[in-house]
């Protein structure tokens, strides 16, 4: 009986989120790792599979080389819970917002939230450049290539129009 509520309860209160971490300043590796483990601490989210740790050029931004990752979670939070509780974890890294795409100690996107489409002044779902990155769809494609975005189109199909962007692997699954 305990399986079979658990099951019921996870396909009724649970959703399946993306996020995608990524920093260019500091100790970026372990920033992204603690953030990981920060994420799994929290009440209503379960990381259920982690990316991957990429190495990319910055794109719209300066600075060094990102580390890049992506997680998936099952969270009973709304999507708007998730972003805000993704902006506390940045502000607890240290992370400053000085001037558009500075370079960052940590940043943390709601890539996707189930398969809804949410479009709010401060929260766009999917991210809204989600499908022009390679440091976002590599990750996601190690997590779930033939996960389908919204209005977007399937991941591992997306690719192909990101193959010019420089993202080399780093290390497998990022985090313990």
């Amino acid at each position: 009986a305990g399986i079979i509520a658990t099951a019921w309860f996870r396909r009724c209160f649970m959703t399946v989120a993306y996020i995608g971490l990524g920093a260019n300043l500091g100790d970026a590796r372990q920033a992204i790792k603690d953030a990981i483990v920060c994420l799994a601490q929290q009440i209503g989210v379960t990381i259920t599979a982690k990316s991957d740790l990429y190495r990319t050029a910055p794109v719209e931004s300066s600075g060094d080389d990102y580390l890049n990752c992506a997680v998936a979670v099952e969270t009973s939070l709304s999507a708007r819970q998730l972003l805000t509780l993704c902006l506390k974890i940045e502000l607890h890294f240290g992370r400053e917002r000085p001037y558009k795409n500075a370079p960052r100690t940590l940043d943390l996107d709601l890539l996707l939230y189930g398969d809804e489409c949410i479009a709010e002044p401060d929260l766009i779902v999917p991210h809204p450049r989600i499908a022009l990155r390679a440091f976002v769809l590599r990750p996601l494609a190690d997590l779930a290539p033939d996960l389908e975005i919204p209005g977007v189109g399937r991941v591992s199909a997306l690719l192909a129009d990101v193959a010019d962007q420089r993202i080399e692997r780093v290390e497998q699954c990022c985090c313990p």
